[in-house]
């Protein structure tokens, strides 16, 4: 398993060690994994010499990928998304390119020998609990140079952020790394009654894993659109500052704001309802803040009196056409995320109850939809302005069809 994926790492790193053109375009996604494994592959490839240029993308949306395959002969390296949708990287690369996609969720095979999939899914690793696409940047680093395992404790954050854990601790190769940066003294571990606590100790104060997680979900998040995601690459590599809390402490304002906002939305409105799903539009009204938000929000209240615990959830959020580091784009786009309360996940965890990764890529294949990077318990796609209750029926057909009282 993880020493297949090292030797398919091998085999691309052999191609990127040759190169002449030491440049590489890193394209990374913006919540806390995403920004540790920008990070992570920041220090190890300029370690090597490589220049790096860095864009944050919120989904790669498929009108993006033109626009960045129109090039040839680069290093394209994407990390925390691209493995859905490696058959399309594959068609816009047309062998231009050197391209490596290092993901942890569920992937296809590319049909482009020169685009190397380099995802623990696919070597028989669980993306959504033992494998992050920060750990996978881990595993990458080293195998690129053994200098790098000095980044450990950058997968730790990334795990921690995703919340990959087994009876509240991390597992697999998540666990590795955390052990290896406790060893280097830059982790400590301390048992709790839900299982572990990690803190980094990279500062003269120590700061717990889940809390610098969640600065980076609100720098690449709320901050998308205003330079956060750069800030949070940063803060990953040289810890929090005057700036960062700065800016951390104006974007939780803008959020705290337009959360409340909607909750008292859904306190006087309620929810659109199916019979297994409920779900709700914010629009724009989560602007300037990114499209991350929606499932944010959904976090933030999946387990509150606002729910109905035994029903799927469901956020619309307009895609505004800016998209940092490369343009204006008509998208015509409107981003859905989705999320269960606790006792839903331990359903879909125990296989009694659809995931998110098979339901929402199914459905929103049927109304001509995006889907790239879907887990079991968290999951997002686009559909095309107006076919929102379009996607909630298909979904709805989808959940009929395996619940036991329809048969």
């Amino acid at each position: 398993m993880l020493g297949d994926l090292i030797a398919a790492m091998k085999i691309a790193i052999a191609e990127i060690v040759c190169r002449t053109d030491q440049r590489v375009l890193l394209l990374h996604h913006n919540d806390a994994d995403g920004l540790s494994s920008g990070a992570i592959l920041t220090r190890a490839f300029e370690r090597i010499g490589f220049d790096v240029r860095r864009v944050c993308l919120e989904k790669p949306f498929p009108k993006v990928l033109e626009a960045i395959f129109s090039s040839k002969e680069e290093l394209i390296v994407f990390t925390d998304f691209g493995g859905r949708i490696a058959p399309l990287i594959s068609d816009l690369n047309g062998g231009r390119n050197l391209v490596l996609i290092l993901d942890h969720h569920k992937a296809e095979q590319p049909t482009d020998e020169r685009v190397h999939l380099l995802d623990p899914e696919v070597f028989g690793l669980r993306g959504d609990r033992d494998i992050t696409a920060s750990t996978t940047c881990f595993v990458f680093a080293c195998t690129l140079d053994s200098a790098n395992q000095d980044l450990a404790y950058l997968a730790t954050i990334g795990a921690v952020g995703d919340r990959f854990f087994e009876d509240g601790r991390l597992a697999g190769p998540n666990r590795e790394a955390a052990l290896e940066a406790r060893r280097q003294g830059m982790l400590e571990i301390e048992e709790a009654p839900e299982g572990e606590r990690y803190f980094l100790l990279t500062s003269d104060t120590p700061a717990e894993c889940s809390a610098f997680a969640r600065n980076l979900d609100t720098l690449g998040g709320a901050g998308y659109h205003c330079g956060g995601p750069e800030l949070g690459i940063r803060v990953c590599l040289e810890g929090l500052g005057p700036e960062a809390d700065d800016v951390l402490g104006e974007l939780r304002v803008i959020q705290e704001r337009r959360f409340s906002a909607e909750i008292d939305r859904i306190r006087h409105v309620g929810w659109y309802e199916t019979r297994h799903i409920q779900w709700l539009h914010v629009h724009d009204r989560f602007e300037p803040m990114g499209v991350k938000m929606i499932g944010a929000f959904l976090d933030s209240i999946r387990n509150s009196d606002l729910v109905d615990p035994t029903r799927y959830l469901a956020g619309f959020q307009a895609i505004p056409n800016q998209v940092p580091g490369i343009g204006v784009f008509d998208f015509g786009q409107i981003k859905i995320s989705m999320r269960v309360a606790d006792p839903m996940e331990d359903g879909i965890r125990s296989g009694e109850i659809v995931g998110l990764d098979i339901l929402l890529p199914e459905a929103t294949a049927r109304v001509g939809g995006f889907s790239d990077a879907c887990h079991r318990l968290t999951a997002a796609t686009t559909v095309a302005v107006g076919r929102e209750k379009q996607l909630i029926d298909e979904m709805e057909a989808i959940l009929s069809r395996h619940d036991p009282l329809q048969h």
